[in-house]
C-alpha cells in the first residue's frame, strides 16, 4: 500500500505518518517512511536518535551519487535514473521500518536542478511504482514530490487538518491537486479536536465519506512532540491510530 500524508504545518500530519509506519512495521510488514517534509521531523517521530538522524544527508543534497546515476555531469543527464539500490543503502533501518530523507525539490533559477530533480523524482517512482512494500510518504503542505505518473501508483492520499477555516481551506486545496494528479483516494484525518463544537465543525466541511478519522487532543502525544521521550503511539491518540490503521489494513495489499 502507498499512501501520501499531507496537510498545513503543525497539523499533526508527521505524527500520523510515523504511527501508520510503526503500525504496519508491528504487522510484520517492511514499510519504507519516507520524510519529503523540508521540516524534516519524520525521523524523530520514529524514534531514531538525534546523533544517527544528524548524520542523514537528504538524497536531494547528495551530489556525487546524482552525478554517478545521471551519467556524469555537464548538460546531459539521465532523465530515468536507475536507483533501485540507493533505497536500501542509504535508508535507515528501526526494525521493519526503513527510513528515507528527501530533501525538498529545489525551485528554477540562476543554477539548474534538473538533474537533481529527475534523481528525487526516479527515487519516488521508484519506491510507488516498483516496491511491493508499504511506502508511507510524510509531504509537506504541497505535493511537489509527485508526478503526474507517480500520483497513479498512490493508493491514498490522507489530509490532516485541525479544526480551522485555514487548515481546512489547506486540505481542500491539497485534496484539489491529488485529484488533478490522477491519486483516485484522498480522505482527511481531523487532528486535535479539542470540544463537541471543534468536532461539529469538521462534521460540517467534509462529507463522512471523506472523513478517516477524529483525533482527539492528547496532552501525552504533547509531552512526546516536546522532546521528554516516549513513544509517539501513546494514550488516546494510539486507540484512534489503531482504529484507523485498521481500516486501511484491511484493504492493503499483502
Amino acid at each position: 500500500m502507498k499512501i501520501a500524508v499531507s496537510g498545513k504545518g503543525g497539523v499533526g500530519k508527521t505524527s500520523v505518518s510515523a504511527s501508520l509506519a510503526k503500525l504496519f512495521a508491528r504487522d510484520g510488514r517492511r514499510v519504507y517512511a519516507v520524510d519529503a517534509d523540508p521540516d524534516a521531523s519524520l525521523g524523530l517521530a520514529l524514534g531514531i536518535s538525534d546523533d544517527i538522524l544528524a548524520k542523514v544527508i537528504p538524497l536531494i543534497d547528495m551530489e556525487e551519487v546524482i552525478k554517478e546515476k545521471s551519467a556524469g555531469g555537464g548538460l546531459f543527464y539521465t532523465l530515468n535514473p536507475d536507483v533501485d539500490d540507493i533505497l536500501d543503502e542509504y535508508s535507515i533501518s528501526v526494525g521493519n521500518i526503513r527510513f528515507l530523507r528527501m530533501g525538498a525539490v529545489k525551485p528554477g533559477g540562476s543554477a539548474c536542478y534538473c538533474r537533481e530533480n529527475a534523481f528525487l523524482f526516479s527515487v519516488v517512482d521508484s519506491l510507488i511504482l516498483e516496491k511491493d512494500d508499504v511506502v508511507i510518504l510524510d509531504m509537506g503542505a504541497g505535493i511537489e514530490h509527485l508526478t503526474r505518473g507517480t500520483s497513479k501508483g498512490v493508493d491514498l492520499m490522507i489530509v490532516v487538518t485541525e479544526p480551522s477555516k485555514t487548515s481546512v481551506q489547506t486540505a481542500r486545496v491539497v485534496m484539489q491537486l491529488a485529484k488533478d494528479l490522477g491519486i483516485e483516494v484522498a480522505k482527511v484525518i481531523a487532528n486535535k479536536i479539542r470540544s463537541p463544537k471543534e468536532e461539529a465543525f469538521i462534521q460540517e466541511q467534509f462529507a463522512s465519506h471523506e472523513l478517516l478519522g477524529v483525533i482527539r487532543f492528547d496532552d501525552e502525544l504533547l509531552d512526546v512532540a516536546l522532546g521528554n521521550g516516549g513513544d509517539i503511539l501513546t494514550g488516546a491518540f494510539k486507540t484512534t491510530m489503531e482504529e484507523i490503521y485498521a481500516r486501511l489494513a484491511a484493504n492493503s495489499k499483502p
